[in-house]
């Protein structure tokens, strides 16, 4: 056998190239694996997704997105089926998964992140609730906490790439003896091996976490350096989370970013500033960047933005403007208390 190492065969006007025919064989010190199987389960592109969220005067439906490795104003990417706030998601490298959210309602739905075509519908969780927090892996997403109004500790699960309703996976278990006040408005993001939740309704800088393979009630980790906390909003890479934004009882629109290592436990430490101070924003990150969207103040008079902005997680730092959502800032706001998951998340690997 005989190795064949020419760059270029032709026939002697150069207008075509040799039949090649019986057994042959090629060596070569280059490659190029065509890829295989439908588009929309290759995945990892660096996409996030916003969806739902309050534009004044009412909620909306619309899903925005943005490609993270650039900056730029976020585009239309379709629907969620209805109109709603205050839910949570996650996803894998090829779907977004979106649940929960006001009016009240237990509905699961995805979409293809290289698809622009909205959301269809997945499941149901195994309570009705808004408020709650997100996070997963490549195989499982998780809900955590809630309220119906009632505040939840209900903690459940779904296989991503099936459709069909949530199953209980455990509860809250955190300061679970204060009345269940500790389980809503929290934040939340994942390593490929825990999924995490912190601060809440009830104002704590608790941070807590399960293991996603497994089942039970979520452990202790740490505290925020925050103290009593809601509307924080959480991201992360495969090592560290961020934590960004929130009210407390002083302050109804922090600015101050913080983070944690998702290996080992402990508390958080000062990351650096967002470009405003906002609660309920929505969050995304790759492996390098976090994305933080939207938000609001009150009281009266509130401010809500349509800001984007984004720091590198391996760094610390300020945030930098990334652009704004499509919504247009007007006297009653933009865009606050949504969703937002990627492609690449922390939870990813």
């Amino acid at each position: 056998m005989s190795d064949l190492k020419i760059n270029n065969i032709t026939d002697r006007t150069g207008g075509s190239g040799p039949v090649i025919a019986g057994v042959s064989t090629v060596s070569s010190t280059g490659a190029f694996t065509v890829p295989v199987g439908p588009t929309e389960m290759r995945g990892g592109r660096g996409r996030a997704i916003f969806a739902g969220g309050y534009e004044a005067p009412a909620n909306t439906k619309e899903i925005q997105k943005i490609e993270i490795a650039t900056t730029g104003n976020a585009t239309d990417f379709g629907d969620l089926p209805h109109i709603r706030n205050a839910q949570a998601a996650t996803s894998s490298s090829t779907r977004g998964v979106v649940a929960g959210g006001a009016p009240v309602t237990s509905e699961i739905n995805y979409t293809i992140f290289s698809s622009g075509g909205g959301a269809s519908h997945f499941g149901s969780l195994t309570v009705a609730r808004r408020s709650l927090s997100a996070g997963g892996d490549s195989t499982r997403g998780i809900w955590m906490g809630g309220n119906t109004p009632t505040r939840q500790r209900t903690i459940d699960y779904v296989t991503l790439a099936s459709t069909g309703d949530a199953s209980e996976f455990g509860e809250l278990g955190v300061n679970a003896g204060l009345a269940n006040n500790v389980n809503d408005d929290m934040g939340g993001c994942a390593s490929p091996i825990r999924t995490f939740s912190f601060g809440s309704g009830n104002m704590t800088n608790v941070i807590q976490y399960v293991t996603i393979q497994t089942k039970g009630d979520s452990q202790d980790w740490g505290d925020l350096s925050q103290g009593n906390i809601r509307f924080p909003t959480g991201v992360s890479n495969s090592t560290r989370a961020l934590s960004a934004g929130g009210a407390n009882p002083s302050t109804n629109g922090i600015n101050t970013i913080e983070y944690f290592t998702m290996a080992s436990q402990g508390n958080a430490s000062n990351f650096g500033d967002l470009t405003v101070g906002a609660a309920r924003q929505a969050g995304a990150a790759s492996a390098t960047r976090g994305v933080f969207a939207g938000g609001y103040t009150w009281p009266s008079p509130a401010t809500v933005y349509n800001v984007i902005n984004y720091v590198t997680i391996s760094t610390l730092g300020n945030a930098i403007d990334f652009g704004d959502l499509t919504f247009a800032i007007h006297t009653n706001g933009a865009c606050n208390y949504f969703a937002g998951t990627s492609d690449v998340h922390g939870g990813l690997g």
